[in-house]
């Protein structure tokens, strides 16, 4: 895995900027490019050519999605990204249909993505707290967990053939916000996910 394309799935609002999504972006794409992986990046809400995209999604051996959310699901400019990206590239270059090839064959339904040796990670900021998530005394979520919220978002990239790696939250960053802490875990994460490449330690060696 050396290619990790970074996705900034955020809508700017008057009351909502974007500054705590885009210093994760930021964050993440220094933390890559020290290890020695190569990155690039885009900013939803700035506008996106479709097929410049999809060769982005072909390049990538990681697709880093970063978002906010919001009820209960992405931004809609990121939302209108997917249906115009994702549409297309079911040509054959994201996805070569459902993964069915007979009446018969309903339960092999999402198996025909075409990106199937690519992994990707979602890494969202939510003003929910944590502990309204795998509780069962917090009536509104009944339980569920972060990635139960997001399953539409990762049966989206797992109908493209992508794996999933674990997903990074920070809970509660408008109302009680502990962005400190937050960035700190954050930080942990990429190190425990992104390991240094070789070629970042052969390059630190001949810097020495």
């Amino acid at each position: 895995m050396q290619n990790v394309y970074i996705i900034n799935g955020h809508q700017p609002y008057p009351f909502a900027k974007g500054r705590l999504n885009a210093t994760m972006v930021e964050l993440a794409q220094k933390h890559l490019v020290r290890r020695g992986y190569q990155v690039q990046v885009l900013e939803v809400s700035k506008g996106w050519d479709v097929e410049a995209e999809i060769a982005r999604h072909q390049w990538a051996d990681l697709v880093f999605v970063q978002f906010p959310v919001n009820w209960m699901g992405t931004p809609w400019v990121f939302k209108k990204y997917m249906d115009e990206v994702y549409t297309a590239g079911m040509d054959g270059r994201l996805c070569k249909g459902d993964g069915r090839h007979g009446p018969d064959e309903g339960h092999r339904y999402g198996l025909g993505g075409s990106l199937g040796d690519t992994r990707y990670m979602l890494s969202v900021t939510f003003n929910a707290p944590k502990d309204a998530f795998e509780n069962p005394e917090a009536p509104f979520f009944e339980g569920k967990t972060v990635d139960d919220l997001l399953w539409p978002m990762h049966l989206n990239l797992r109908f493209f053939g992508m794996q999933k790696l674990p997903t990074f939250a920070a809970h509660d960053v408008m109302k009680n916000p502990d962005i400190e802490n937050d960035l700190a875990r954050f930080r942990g994460h990429l190190r425990q996910y992104f390991p240094v490449l070789p070629a970042a330690v052969a390059a630190t060696e001949v810097a020495v």
